[in-house]
């Protein structure tokens, strides 16, 4: 089983032309594990997965080997092509991924669940290393249903879930699916989780703040008083406004983002964010 806590979802540090910035990966993960957390997840939605290629996500899970101290690493997958998801879906347990993040091909929105549903298993029967289904509605266009969970939850290589849909209605009818590891993504919901005997969280907003949802995981009181910096994280444009934070603060020593997306100005958010649990943005 995939170990609990909070994950990362971490951005992929970039040169000012696009590259990955090997060094900062390192800085980064170092910072994480100094912060508490339990693992990274690499290449996922803040990650920009899907602005990765496959030979990118391959050598983001190969050098973080070096680089990732006591923290476990899972892969995510985030492309809708089957043959490049078998692909890193077989290697990754060679490469040294504790499991995978898969999520549902988002280009065709008229894909039947029955469609998506085989996809996800076609990636299962190739993995080397458990495989979280990663429910993501805002992001993929469809919400599986309770019964195409339930099956996927059956496959021998099925890790659990990751669920960013922010459905608590769904918490312990999840829980009752999944024999795996169950992670949140939405941190607004850390307490109900919590209560519902999940996992933890794999939290886009654990890059500018770790410390804070690490602590927020453990103690109500603590998701309390960083609840609006959570709500404001989520508000902004990610993974854009992440970086720029990690950059205002030292860890990452570049903003970068590629396109589509466009770097943002962190200094208004950040006042905002600093007012509230003081100078966590302060440089390191």
């Amino acid at each position: 089983m995939i170990s609990g806590g909070v994950w990362p979802a971490a951005v992929t540090p970039m040169t000012p032309e696009g590259a990955i910035d090997w060094p900062g990966l390192a800085r980064l993960l170092a910072h994480f594990e100094a912060e508490g957390c339990t693992g990274v997840v690499l290449a996922g939605t803040n990650g920009e997965g899907p602005s990765l290629s496959a030979i990118e996500k391959r050598d983001l899970q190969r050098e973080s080997q070096a680089m990732k101290g006591g923290l476990s690493v899972i892969l995510g997958l985030a492309t809708c092509s089957l043959s490049e998801a078998q692909w890193l879906a077989s290697q990754a347990g060679k490469w040294g991924a504790d499991g995978l993040l898969a999520l549902p091909p988002f280009f065709f929105r008229s894909a039947s669940e029955a469609g998506i549903e085989a996809w996800l298993l076609a990636v299962m029967d190739e993995a080397s290393c458990p495989v979280l289904v990663y429910e993501n509605p805002g992001a993929c266009g469809v919400s599986l249903s309770t019964e195409c969970l339930t099956r996927l939850a059956q496959h021998p290589m099925c890790g659990g879930l990751k669920d960013s849909s922010g459905a608590t209605y769904r918490l312990d009818e999840l829980r009752q699916i999944f024999s795996g590891s169950l992670f949140v993504g939405n941190e607004t919901l850390l307490p109900q989780v919590r209560a519902a005997g999940w996992s933890g969280t794999i939290s886009g907003c654990a890059n500018a703040i770790p410390r804070w949802i690490v602590e927020s995981w453990q103690d109500d009181v603590k998701h309390t008083l960083a609840l609006p910096t959570i709500q404001a994280l989520k508000a902004a444009p990610q993974p854009a406004l992440n970086k720029a934070l990690l950059h205002r603060m030292g860890v990452l020593p570049h903003p970068t983002v590629r396109l589509p997306l466009t770097p943002t100005d962190p200094e208004p958010i950040a006042a905002e964010i600093e007012a509230q649990l003081g100078p966590v943005f302060s440089p390191r």
